[in-house]
């Protein structure tokens, strides 16, 4: 499929951005959907990252003369549009200065009505539905193209770029004449009170379609159903016996890492920080700002983050652990980065490598680079971040 209007004219581009998107990550409510969690999140200081990400996209194909671009009113695209000096059509006003996933929705229809060729539109899993849930009573699920912008924290669907950069790459191929096949890629969501309760729900609720760049475009996320128990025992054996005393211990998110704290014998929070000292406990479920206060407190001189990946994406930074923050990362450093992964999530990924996306493209640049995981009791395997 070619992205050129019948007409031989340029290509038409929608834009819908959920600038509530991933709110909720930083301050470890992993999530953001519900107006009362949005609420909670700016109540713990939490500060919108969407707008910023959208516009980290739209910088890379600025360039390509992509106006007008069709889109909403203020924070949902316009403010973004105009900073980043492209024309812009607006086809929808948001009803108030904080958007729900109705003016998501709404917003995709009447984009739809102005028969756009690619909708590129920024958020997590909840406004990829959203947005599937529009093309569906428009009858455009199997016809109108999309590309996402990840930007909040539950990222598993396949209907996202890698990062903005890659999103905004995509685009930039497109408008430039490129051709792309078509495939349907899949819309995941996962139940968030079933998330925030340890517990991983996720459903697929359909598919969208997306060009293929195996790249540029994620692969859906792949469970730990059949991980081997007895590696993770190895892995965690391996990181045990090489724990070092008065060194503070940053435990992120995943089964691989709770396998960790399970044989150290501590409580864990299956997708959350958890912070350990001298094989104690002393915190749990942190927020990017309590990882930072503790970053703080001069008892703490040797700090450690350890983080494992998501299996068939290969994020390790930038999905599911957003309170890992550019603020914290740079604070622990990159020397300071264990890896933790089975064998078989590294082969899920078929060659592509480890990726990063927190948000700060030069620190995203400097984590790059052949690194060591931990994949058995005395095993290292090179793989590269990229």
């Amino acid at each position: 499929m070619r992205f050129f209007r019948q007409d031989g004219g340029s290509v038409k581009l929608g834009l819908v951005i959920n600038p509530m998107a991933g709110i909720g990550g930083a301050v470890g409510l992993k999530g953001s959907d519900g107006l009362d969690i949005v609420e909670q999140a700016l109540d713990r200081g939490a500060r919108p990252h969407a707008q910023e990400r959208a516009l980290a996209a739209l910088n890379w194909f600025r360039d390509h003369e992509p106006g007008p671009v069709s889109t909403a009113a203020g924070s949902m695209g316009q403010d973004v549009l105009e900073q980043a000096g492209i024309d812009c059509e607006i086809v929808y006003t948001p009803g108030s200065e904080h958007t729900t996933a109705d003016d998501t929705f709404n917003a995709v229809v009447a984009l739809c009505e102005g028969s756009i060729d690619l909708l590129m539109f920024a958020g997590g899993d909840g406004t990829a539905r959203d947005v599937l849930n529009a093309l569906r009573q428009q009858g455009q699920e199997e016809k109108l193209t999309v590309v996402g912008i990840p930007a909040g924290c539950k990222i598993h669907s396949a209907v996202y770029a890698v990062s903005p950069r890659q999103a905004g790459e995509l685009v930039a191929g497109l408008l430039s004449g490129q051709l792309y096949s078509v495939k349907s890629a899949e819309v995941m969501d996962l139940d968030e009170d079933a998330f925030r309760a340890g517990q991983v729900r996720a459903s697929c609720y359909g598919y969208m379609n997306v060009p293929v760049d195996e790249q540029r475009m994620q692969a859906m996320k792949q469970g730990g159903v059949d991980v081997e128990s007895m590696v993770l025992q190895d892995i965690a054996a391996d990181f045990i016996d090489n724990m070092q005393a008065d060194v503070l211990y940053l435990v992120g998110s995943g089964t691989t890492t709770a396998a960790l704290m399970e044989e150290l014998g501590l409580d864990n929070t299956l997708l959350g920080i958890d912070a350990i000292f001298n094989g104690e406990l002393i915190a749990g479920d942190l927020g990017e700002q309590e990882i930072l206060g503790l970053l703080d407190d001069e008892h703490f001189t040797s700090v450690k983050i350890v983080v494992t990946v998501i299996g068939g994406q290969g994020h390790v930074f930038g999905r599911g652990n957003q309170q890992f923050s550019p603020a914290v990362i740079r604070r622990v450093g990159s020397d300071n980065i264990i890896i933790v992964a089975t064998r078989n999530k590294l082969r899920s990924l078929d060659g592509r490598p480890l990726r990063v996306d927190t948000g700060d493209v030069e620190l995203d640049t400097a984590l790059r680079g052949m690194k060591q995981i931990i994949t058995g009791y005395d095993q290292r395997t090179l793989y590269k971040i990229d």
